[in-house]
Parts: structure tokens; C-alpha cells; sequence
């Protein structure tokens, strides 16, 4: 299958051709009619008779040449055509400076922490000790009964309860803590790459989040006064929507650019997320943000 894609300054010169062979038709045309002056048209064709009958002059028919005019348009429009329809926008090429992703040493980061279960219900308040006064007043008297036991007694036993105390409810289930994982099979990825191929996608997702920061990041005018510059480490999770939390700044240079490298992550689009045996998962991804002054 041949491949017509054009780029917008081919397309141009294009439309600029096509213009300038049109007006040169048009000018060849022009002087070619005016080279036949009525006058010379005149005295040609009153040598040879009358022209009373006639409705013009065979050389400046205009009609004659329509079969031509109409196929020169139709090349004219199908070669629009055909550079319309192939034209696809370039975009400028991002080049992106040695070992800028690459970082001197690995960084550490803490994984965000799981919601604590619910603290446990506080112990009931100690019973209240009222105080009884020395002397108590006895309306009546007790009256005792005569208790005392001899062989034919019978005392009959209580009835007792076997039956054992019911166990005590399960305690409620730990949250389950989802993993999040450093290294997958597919890492996350910057998204604008969809469509290129499986070799090709990492240099495209880092040529379109390098486009990405140096475009939104703003330099503090602090550092920039105080001439700071460096290397801002930012930690971040890609959760399995491709959505961005829990950022981090693990290392950082001062001067207000940390405060704008975290901004400008946390501002990301949604990244294709990374996956692990074909499903989803959290991804805790590092990346270094580069301040420097020209």
C-alpha cells in the first residue's frame, strides 16, 4: 500500500502550485486572444466574404478548448483532493536531553498507608460507690426463722445450666490492603502512544511527557532570582484508571521549584495504566523534574 501522507508545508507548496499553473494558463490564453485583434480579424474574413451570418470568430471560440479546460479541472480537483485527504499534521520533534529520566540512585518511597480500622469502643464507667451512713433506721424488724437441719430433712438442689456460654462475635475483618507493585510487565506510560507499536511506545511517551513538562512547568521566580537549579525527585502512584496520587517530593532543591514540580504532576492527564499478567494495577512510579537556567 503506497503511503500519500503529506506534511502541512508540502501541502502548501501543493496549493501553491496549483495556483501559480492556473494563472500562468490563464495569462498564455490571454495573450494568445489578444495576438487576434478584431481589426486584423476583420479585414481576414471581409477578403473572404461576408460575415454577417457568423456569431463569432473561429479563433477566439472560447467553447473550443472546453474538453480541455474540463480535464484540466478535474486533475486540478482530484489532486486537492488527494492532498487533502493524505494530509496529516507533523509534530515538531522533541529532543530530549542524555539521561534525563535516568537517576544517579535508586530512591526509596514510603507506600501511601491503608485505612486504619476504627478505634475500639471506650470501656464502660466504673459502677458508683454510694455512701451509707453509720446509722440506718429500721422500720421493721427482721423476722428470723427457725433454720436449723435434722436426718429427715430433704433439701432439694437448684437445677443447673449446662448449657455453655455462647462464643464471643469474630472480630471484624482487616482491611485488605491492595499492592501496589515498583516493576510490571507493562509499565505505565505517558498517554499519545496508543497507536505505535509495542518497541516504540517507551521513546514516545517519554518524548510526549518531556513536550508535557516543558510546556506547563514554570520556573519560581525565586529560584530563578537566587540562580537555584537542579534535579526535583517526585514519587507518584499510577492507580489502575491510569489516575495520579499520593505525589511526593523525595527529593528536592528549594526555591519553590518543588512546590512546582508537584503541581505540575498532580495536573497530569490520565496515563495508560501498567499491568501485570494482562490486568490492571498500581504502579509507584519515580520521576526527576529538571530545573535549569538558560
Amino acid at each position: 500500500m503506497i503511503d500519500f501522507s503529506i506534511s502541512g508545508t508540502q501541502l502548501i507548496l501543493a496549493l501553491v502550485g496549483v495556483v501559480g499553473a492556473v494563472l500562468l494558463l490563464i495569462m498564455l490564453f490571454k495573450n494568445y486572444f489578444k495576438s487576434s485583434s478584431a481589426k486584423d480579424l476583420g479585414s481576414k474574413y471581409q477578403e473572404k466574404g461576408s460575415s454577417s451570418s457568423r456569431t463569432k470568430y473561429p479563433e477566439v471560440d472560447i467553447f473550443s478548448y472546453r474538453s480541455q479546460f474540463l480535464t484540466m479541472g478535474l486533475i486540478a480537483s482530484l489532486g486537492l483532493m488527494i492532498l487533502a485527504f493524505s494530509y496529516s499534521p507533523v509534530e515538531d520533534e522533541v529532543v530530549i536531553p542524555d539521561g534525563y529520566f535516568e537517576m544517579d540512585e535508586e530512591i526509596e518511597m514510603e507506600p501511601p498507608r491503608t485505612a486504619e480500622p476504627p478505634p475500639p469502643p471506650p470501656p464502660p464507667p466504673p459502677p458508683v460507690i454510694e455512701e451509707v451512713p453509720d446509722e440506718v433506721e429500721i422500720e421493721d424488724e427482721p423476722i428470723f426463722e427457725d433454720q436449723t437441719l435434722d436426718e429427715e430433712t430433704v433439701i432439694e438442689a437448684e437445677p443447673v445450666d449446662d448449657t455453655p456460654p455462647p462464643p464471643p462475635p469474630p472480630p471484624p475483618p482487616a482491611p485488605k490492603e491492595e499492592e501496589i507493585f515498583k516493576v510490571v510487565e507493562d509499565m505505565p506510560m505517558f498517554p499519545g502512544c496508543e497507536k505505535k507499536k509495542k518497541d516504540d511506545r517507551k521513546k514516545c511517551s517519554e518524548s510526549k511527557l518531556f513536550k508535557y513538562l516543558s510546556k506547563n512547568l514554570e520556573y519560581p521566580t525565586m529560584a530563578s532570582e537566587n540562580g537555584i537549579q537542579g534535579r526535583v525527585i517526585v514519587g507518584f502512584v499510577v492507580g489502575k484508571d491510569g489516575s495520579i496520587s499520593d505525589v511526593k517530593v523525595l527529593r528536592g532543591i528549594g526555591g519553590g521549584c518543588d512546590e512546582a514540580a508537584k503541581e505540575v504532576i498532580e495536573n497530569m492527564p490520565k496515563w495508560n495504566p501498567g499491568k501485570q499478567r494482562g490486568r490492571p494495577v498500581k504502579v509507584q512510579y519515580t520521576l526527576p523534574v529538571i530545573f535549569k537556567l538558560e
